[in-house]
């Protein structure tokens, strides 16, 4: 997909607080939110993260889907407010105050570890039924170096820190376009912990 202008990025920022108030609030009268051109064509893996006062809130999304972007964003806003396991579902008092955060994919491909760069990629780690996911920014916020973050991709899907080092290993890597309501809205960030991903 190519990248998102500014219009764009508004309205899946509100297409995600839309579906996370319908959620939360399931009497909350929804607006119409039309999504135009490829936003509602053309499909997307996408990440929705949730944070307040700067502390992770929920991490859910899909690294590949068939359906259009807005659907993407919509499910994943709703997941993250409810289902991310870490949590306790949002509270409507809540929502207000929640930072949206979407994370757009790019395609997963095959990466060598010497090909990975921080910041840049996001990564992808499989080996039988486990699988591991961090986003591009995870390494940033945690200040990790490439084979630290194979490491904890490995990690964090239940495999060994040196699992990445196997042939029976698949590294598979991707990119993301990162933006939130804050970053949108002009308004400095808050401080951010490193997160995991729940796919």
């Amino acid at each position: 997909m190519s990248p998102l202008g500014s219009r764009e990025r508004a309205l899946l920022l509100e297409i995600a607080r839309t579906a996370l108030r319908n959620a939360v609030e399931p009497h909350y009268p929804p607006p119409s939110l039309p999504a135009p051109g490829k936003l509602g064509e053309e499909p997307a893996g996408a990440f929705v993260t949730l944070r307040q006062g700067g502390e992770l809130r929920g991490c859910v999304g899909q690294i590949e889907a068939a359906e259009p972007l807005a659907s993407v964003v919509a499910h994943a806003a709703e997941s993250a407010g409810l289902h991310d396991p870490r949590f306790p579902p949002v509270a409507a008092g809540e929502i207000a105050s929640l930072e949206i955060e979407i994370s757009v994919l790019s395609p997963l491909r095959p990466i060598r570890p010497e090909e990975i760069e921080v910041g840049k990629h996001g990564l992808v780690v499989s080996q039988g039924k486990c699988r591991g996911v961090l986003l591009p920014q995870v390494a940033v916020e945690h200040g990790l170096s490439a084979e630290r973050f194979l490491e904890e991709t490995c990690r964090k899907g239940g495999m060994g820190r040196n699992a990445w080092k196997s042939p029976e290993t698949r590294i598979q890597g991707f990119t993301a376009e990162i933006f939130s309501t804050a970053s949108e809205s002009g308004e400095p960030s808050a401080s951010r912990p490193a997160e995991g991903a729940k796919n």
